[in-house]
């Protein structure tokens, strides 16, 4: 079963997915990063210049069947289902991932704005409406 955890609070959503994909990278896990479009393409900018001296190898899903794919283990794509691998999920976005299922692990970041917290509420409630045991993480106070 999938484990879900929900980091809250998060005072500056993209700084700290990249500091997440960062350790997550460095620990060798598979990594795939769903949201919407825009927002990914904020982290894919941000993924190239958020340490001056460190750069996250990472590519578009849509990339995944190209020359690209052995080179990477960071995904950023706009459905679950496009992640070409089972590892780690990241959810960026105010809906379940579809096929989040498929994953080892989902984590889904939620910063302080009252409608992304909203959103953050009805996903915990469908997770564990399904039985999924959800451990909290409450990063700004």
């Amino acid at each position: 079963m999938t484990e879900i955890a929900f980091h809250f609070n998060v005072p500056d959503k993209l700084g700290y997915a990249c500091r997440l994909l960062r350790k997550a990278y460095r620990s060798s896990a598979e990594l795939g990063v769903v949201g919407p479009a825009a927002l990914l393409g904020e982290l894919d900018r941000a993924l190239w210049c958020f340490e001056p001296l460190e750069f996250l190898p990472h590519a578009s899903a849509r990339q995944a069947g190209s020359a690209l794919a052995p080179h990477t283990r960071l995904w950023l794509a706009s459905h679950a289902a496009e992640v070409p691998h089972h590892g780690v999920l990241v959810n960026l976005g105010e809906a379940v991932p579809e096929g989040f299922e498929r994953f080892d692990r989902l984590i889904e970041v939620v910063s302080g704005s009252e409608a992304d917290r909203l959103s953050g509420r009805r996903r915990w409630k469908q997770y564990a409406d399904r039985g999924y045991a959800i451990q909290k993480f409450e990063v700004g106070a």
